[in-house]
């Protein structure tokens, strides 16, 4: 591969790397650690990810439980659970936070795909977006004496790359949306 379509491979391979990030916080009827990716909890006055403070375990297929290192943390990690989006309530002994996930009714599981093929095209207008950079780079070469026939080998290479990612986008969301759909 030519080094200069390298440059946007890695590019669209970092957006289908932030899609299925994305993707995993996206519970699907099973419970799903990565949910808890995005929470943040105050410990000693500093933003900290749950997992640098507490060992999250799945025991159950529903059920997530929180163990936190230390037991002053409890509040703290109830507190920013129920400030997120997840719309879980923790429940707690004193000494482990467990979260418990409710069956997804069918309107919850439609909504939810409909946000995957939301997340899906987003994916792809920025592949779409680094090959439109790419060609605008590509046509600046112009200038710098490089042919009119490598310029548009240079575009026919992005494009086959555009083609492969949005393929691999496409299949993600229908992956995930099967995954959410099934009861």
């Amino acid at each position: 591969m030519n080094e200069k379509i390298t440059a946007y491979d890695s590019k669209m391979t970092k957006t289908l790397d932030n899609l299925a990030g994305e993707f995993g916080t996206i519970r699907a009827g099973r419970a799903n650690p990565h949910v808890l990716d995005r929470i943040q909890v105050d410990y000693y006055g500093t933003p900290t990810g749950l997992q640098q403070v507490a060992n999250i375990t799945v025991p159950e297929a529903r059920m997530i439980q929180i163990q936190p290192w230390e037991s002053s943390l409890i509040k703290e990690i109830c507190k920013a659970i129920q400030m997120s989006d997840l719309g879980i309530n923790p429940n707690t002994d004193g000494k482990v936070i467990r979260l418990i996930f409710p069956e997804l009714t069918e309107d919850r599981r439609k909504e939810l795909s409909k946000d995957v093929k939301k997340k899906g095209e987003a994916a792809k207008v920025a592949i779409r977006n680094i090959r439109r950079d790419g060609n605008d780079s590509f046509k600046k070469l112009e200038k710098q004496d490089v042919s009119e026939d490598e310029i548009k080998k240079l575009q026919d290479e992005l494009q086959k790359l555009t083609d492969k990612y949005i393929k691999e986008i496409d299949k993600a969301v229908e992956t995930k949306t099967k995954e959410i759909m099934t009861v």
